[in-house]
């Protein structure tokens, strides 16, 4: 074990899936001998050379459908989009395209087809760089959705994801570009559909996905020392969804608190408390309350963008008027 950073396990992710299968090419901006916005790229093109790590212009609809046809052929294909909201620019592709070649073609094609993004409030990107978007990909039939928030789960989600042959989407928090952790070298594969047990506690249980772990976890300590033992859980895949963790931590705790940096209409946090209340509505003992950034335009400056999004005292709130 070894620590490196999140955008270095980012980069041995890509060049795992790269040498797992020949035919692996990602595509992107900037990706090639500038290693990416991010240097999550770095040491690709030298490895593996311009033919599999290729530098487009600006134009995602255009490099999206490109990977949507080269995976229907039966090539594994990476969209590096920079930005999570530039896949707004390539919904059709994404959406009417890559999302349903494997259903219209009644199993004759898969789609071998991962895309990556930074997502997240933060760094005072603005109104078209910082949108929390993954509940609009969860709603999607015919898209994964990977939302990972240490070194070692992007590292290991990344390559499986790669190596999955349905369309995955794997979302990279801006925030979390430096953070440092250990994670093994060499090849590292980690199950889809797996969450994590980051904390157990009995007395609530508190969902939090991608960076609002560390939120979650820094809640849950000052929780413990007003006497509130809490059970912090990572989904890191949204779709498939863990459902099993979820439900089997509600029933030992019986109360239930969802933090997600999505916006609440129609967002992630409300599918994990219909989850819940379809399952095992019986063995609450409170209401269940969701977290989440206030619905606006993400603003430039950094107090009014932090205002928007979940912190630690509004999550300590959040569950001490349920407990």
């Amino acid at each position: 074990m070894r620590k490196i950073r999140y955008q270095q396990a980012i980069s041995e992710g890509y060049a795992t899936g790269m040498r797992a299968d020949d035919s692996t090419f990602i595509v992107g901006e900037g990706i090639g001998i500038r290693g990416g916005c991010f240097t999550e790229t770095k040491g690709l093109y030298e490895e593996f050379g311009r033919d599999r790590v290729i530098d487009t212009p600006i134009s995602e609809s255009a490099f999206t459908g490109l990977c949507a046809g080269a995976a229907a052929c039966g090539t594994r294909s990476i969209a590096n989009l920079m930005f999570i909201d530039f896949a707004l620019v390539a919904m059709d592709q994404i959406i009417n395209q890559a999302a349903k070649i494997a259903y219209l073609s009644a199993g004759q094609y898969t789609m071998p087809m991962t895309i990556t993004g930074m997502y997240g409030i933060g760094s005072s990107g603005g109104a078209h760089h910082t949108q929390p978007l993954h509940p609009m990909f969860v709603y999607i039939p015919g898209i994964k959705v990977v939302m990972p928030a240490t070194v070692r789960d992007v590292k290991g989600l990344l390559a499986s994801a790669i190596m999955d042959d349905n369309l995955v989407i794997v979302l990279h928090h801006r925030a979390l570009v430096s953070l440092k952790g250990e994670v093994e070298e060499g090849d590292l594969y980690l199950p889809l559909g797996k969450a994590e047990i980051v904390r157990e506690g009995d007395g609530v249980t508190l969902v939090a996905a991608g960076i609002m772990r560390y939120q979650a976890l820094k809640a849950a300590e000052k929780l413990q020392q007003k006497g509130v033992s809490v059970e912090v859980i990572d989904p890191r895949t949204l779709i498939p969804l863990d459902q099993d963790t979820i439900i089997n931590s509600v029933k030992k705790t019986g109360k239930l608190v969802v933090v997600d940096e999505g916006y609440s209409p129609c967002g992630f946090g409300a599918e994990i408390i219909a989850m819940v209340q379809d399952n095992v509505f019986d063995y609450l003992d409170a209401p269940m309350k969701r977290i989440c950034t206030l619905s606006a335009p993400t603003p430039y400056s950094p107090p009014l963008q932090d205002a928007l999004v979940p912190d630690v005292d509004r999550i300590i709130d959040g569950v001490m008027e349920i407990v």
